[in-house]
C-alpha cells in the first residue's frame, strides 16, 4: 500500500496516482498537492497549502512548514556522513546513525532538481534555484542558485549563512 495507514493526512489533501508514490509514518497538512512518484519517509512533516511536484524525495527529519513549493525531483538529506557499513563492517542500522533535522520556513519555493543537504534552515520566502545545491542556510526572503548555491547578484534578499 504506497499510502500508508500510518500517514496523518489533513483535510483536502490531493494526492496524485496514490498507487505511485510511497507515503509512510509521516504528516501532511489541509490542502496540500502531492505529485506522482514522490516518497515522504517517516517522521517528515508537510504543512498546508504545500506543493510538492513529482519524483521529490523528503526523509525522515524533514519539516516543511506551510505554503512551500517543491518542484520536481528535489532531495533532501538526513545524514552528514552517510555510510553503508558500521565500524566492524555490518550493514549499518538505525542504531548507527543520527537523523539531522532540516527545516523548510513558510512560503520557500524550492526549484526543480535542487539538493538541499541536512541541518539547515531555508528561510521564510526564500527562492532556491533549479538544479541547486543547497550547503548553507538560506535567509529569508534570499534568492540562491548554483552548485554549491550561492546568493544571486542583485536579489538584495541577504542570502547564505557562511
Amino acid at each position: 500500500m504506497p499510502v500508508a495507514a500510518s500517514v496523518k493526512l489533513g483535510q483536502n489533501v490531493a494526492i496524485f496516482h496514490p498507487d505511485l508514490v510511497n507515503l509512510y509514518g509521516c504528516t501532511v497538512g489541509d490542502d496540500t498537492k502531492i505529485g506522482t512518484f514522490v516518497e515522504i519517509q517517516k517522521g517528515a512533516v508537510i504543512g498546508a497549502r504545500c506543493k510538492v511536484s513529482s519524483h521529490s524525495f523528503i526523509c525522515e527529519g524533514v519539516t516543511v512548514e506551510d505554503e512551500v513549493f517543491i518542484g520536481h525531483g528535489v532531495m533532501f538529506t538526513n545524514d552528514k556522513v552517510p555510510r553503508a557499513t558500521a565500524e566492524g563492517g555490518a550493514l549499518q542500522t538505525e542504531a548507527d546513525w543520527k537523523v539531522v533535522p532540516t527545516l523548510v520556513r513558510r512560503g520557500a519555493s524550492i526549484g526543480s532538481g535542487a539538493v538541499i543537504l541536512c541541518g539547515l534552515t531555508i528561510g521564510e520566502r526564500a527562492v532556491i534555484g533549479a538544479g541547486a545545491v543547497v550547503t548553507r542556510d538560506v535567509a529569508a526572503g534570499a534568492t540562491v542558485a548554483g552548485v554549491p548555491a550561492r546568493c544571486l547578484q542583485g536579489s538584495g534578499h541577504g542570502g547564505l549563512s557562511s
